[in-house]
């Protein structure tokens, strides 16, 4: 039997938000940006709960390890075509589409890894939270849009979205380069078979 815990419980909600945030950006009132601003930095803050719950009671579960990282790509991914669908400038689709295919490409290169048994080998390392934090707060800002007492909080979530962007090449590249080793050896393997 799958072993549900709390943590689990917490990216089950994560995904859950998706389809409110969706709905909540496109009602037609005022308050819509404040609101679907508010869903996305919820659902950012039990993203880091759950990995806190986790350690801290020792909570893991092979299916939330599994399930944890799809929930972040989801709302992250969902939330950037809503920003680039309301505000499509061709700098803002590439950042989106730097950040979305990153993820994509890092999803594939650990799960090849963890069918060589190397998975750890393409564990999440520093500047790939640093990216997350970035851009949690950058999206955040951009669904937001309204000035706050004159600071202009959209043209900052742009400037944040395109270090995210910068800080996502730079973390693909350091797991790329952790699994190189691992990439080399397989392709060896490949051609001394054939």
């Amino acid at each position: 039997m799958m072993k549900m815990t709390v943590p689990t419980w917490l990216t089950i909600a994560r995904i859950v938000m998706i389809p409110v945030l969706v709905a909540v950006f496109y009602l037609p009132w005022k308050w819509t940006n404040f609101a679907a601003a508010f869903v996305f930095a919820f659902a950012s803050a039990t993203d880091w709960l759950d990995g806190y719950i986790a350690r801290r009671w020792n909570q893991y579960s092979a299916f939330g390890a599994f399930l944890d990282p799809v929930a972040d790509k989801l709302m992250v991914a969902t939330a950037l075509f809503l920003v680039v669908q309301s505000h499509p400038t061709k700098w803002m689709a590439l950042w989106a589409a730097v950040i979305v295919g990153r993820e994509i490409a890092v999803s594939a290169l650990r799960e090849w890894m963890a069918e060589l048994g190397q998975r750890k080998k393409v564990a999440v390392a520093s500047v790939g939270k640093i990216k997350t934090i970035v851009q949690m707060v950058a999206v955040t800002l951009l669904l937001y849009q309204a000035p706050v007492l004159g600071i202009p909080v959209f043209s900052v979530g742009e400037w944040m979205l395109a270090v995210a962007a910068i800080l996502t090449l730079w973390s693909g590249f350091e797991y790329l380069r952790a699994a190189w080793p691992a990439l080399r050896e397989q392709a060896h393997a490949g051609v001394d078979t054939q």
